[in-house]
């Protein structure tokens, strides 16, 4: 892989927690809205400026993007921001729950993504990826950093534990929900071996964040094309991201609910359920493991299981594949899941309560608790060059928007 140091924009001593905000596509405006209350420097005034705004502001009008720069400029000249005197990379720590994951931040080459030496798993949507896409256009700018990872390497590893267990990390800080952030600074001179170490890695994955790596790789491009003296060594040929080693990264279900029963009653339902799959009527509330799923509905908590399935397609051997295929489709109706509005998705993080939730409140019909989707799923899908069915993955801790800025001029 090609990866380089660089001289980032980082929040200035002391503010990096009331800056850093979560990833801008894990929620929607109001809860923008609410996050950025009383934070007049929270990075959501960047990533989602339309919380400024009038609520009936079409959130991908131009409006919005000029209102992200003139915050994203006035960030800078206050000095929330400040910019590196060097190039430098930065390990980057998350605790959450006693489990924790480091990463090192740099920037990528957008080559490898479009030659998939950075691999993907997901399709991305025309509406969001042209939305980060004019935004990254506009700020000039990679936000978000991309979630990458990689199979372990002991080098990197070894790297990264002497210089966290030796020097003082340059931000640390415990978030609203009580995920500790802990980044160290590395300069480029120092950051040598792990540099050497990384070049040596034959392919990472995006993990998370197929929209932000997809615009990034979009803008470059375009610029390149643009540019009749481009000669590769522009900032514009790179993106941010934060690669973690394989081993370390911790996938929650992403559970899934449908607003009815496709004209079944509830006892019909189960009744087509208990004639094709195993059902027990046992009150679990998530699976115990893969070829399981939970399902909730009239107040009650069922656990589906089936045999293994036995192939060599690994998008066949996905419980969301399955599912899909055999429950959502041919007794549901749910057709693209990508598309049908019956259907909702819900990240792990927010657990079985939510599911009751939405069900107890009559306004959908039936949910599905999930078994995570592994790690090395995702490889294999990815190294097989397929894709996987939407909302598979739903990784935490989030990576935190505004610890790092990579910019393109």
């Amino acid at each position: 892989m090609r990866v380089k140091a660089f001289p980032s924009l980082v929040p200035a001593p002391g503010i990096a927690a009331s800056l850093a905000s979560v990833p801008y596509d894990v929620i929607n405006t109001e809860e923008a809205r609410a996050l950025a209350e009383g934070l007049p420097n929270s990075f959501l005034r960047v990533e989602r400026a339309e919380l400024e705004l009038p609520a009936d502001v079409d959130p991908y009008s131009e409006e919005v993007y000029a209102h992200a720069r003139r915050n994203f400029e006035k960030f800078q000249q206050e000095g929330i921001f400040v910019r590196e005197p060097e190039p430098c990379i930065y390990l980057y720590r998350q605790i959450m729950n006693g489990r924790s994951q480091t990463g090192i931040t740099l920037a990528f080459h957008i080559e490898d993504y479009e030659n998939d030496i950075i691999k993907k798993h997901e399709k991305t949507r025309k509406v969001k990826e042209d939305d980060r896409t004019r935004l990254t256009d506009v700020l000039s700018a990679n936000t978000g950093p991309v979630f990458l990872t990689y199979k372990d390497d002991k080098a990197i590893d070894t790297f990264v534990d002497k210089w966290t267990s030796s020097h003082e990390p340059n931000i640390d800080f415990v978030d609203d929900v009580k995920v500790q952030h802990t980044v160290w600074r590395v300069t480029e001179k120092e950051a040598g071996p792990v540099l050497e170490a990384l070049a040596k890695v034959p392919v990472s994955y995006v993990a998370d964040g197929h929209h932000r790596s997809a615009s990034a790789a979009r803008v470059g491009k375009e610029r390149r094309e643009a540019n009749p003296t481009h000669d590769g060594t522009e900032n514009y040929n790179w993106f941010l991201a934060v690669t973690f080693p394989a081993s370390q990264l911790n996938i929650l279900p992403y559970n899934r609910v449908v607003k009815d029963l496709n004209g079944l009653s509830a006892d019909s339902f189960l009744q087509r359920l208990a004639g094709k799959f195993h059902l027990d009527s046992n009150g679990q509330k998530t699976p115990d493991g893969p070829e399981s799923v939970c399902v909730y509905l009239d107040g009650s908590w069922h656990t589906l299981s089936w045999d293994t399935v036995k192939t060599d397609n690994p998008i066949e051997r996905l419980d969301v594949s399955f599912l899909q295929d055999q429950v959502l489709t041919p007794i549901l109706g749910i057709g693209d899941p990508r598309t049908d509005n019956r259907i909702d998705f819900i990240g792990g993080i927010r657990g079985t309560a939510e599911l009751e939730k939405r069900v107890d409140s009559g306004d959908w019909a039936v949910a599905f608790s999930m078994f995570p989707t592994t790690v090395q799923q995702l490889i294999d899908i990815a190294d097989a060059g397929e894709i996987m069915p939407p909302k598979s993955t739903w990784f935490e801790p989030k990576l935190r928007s505004g610890l790092f800025v990579y910019t393109l001029d």
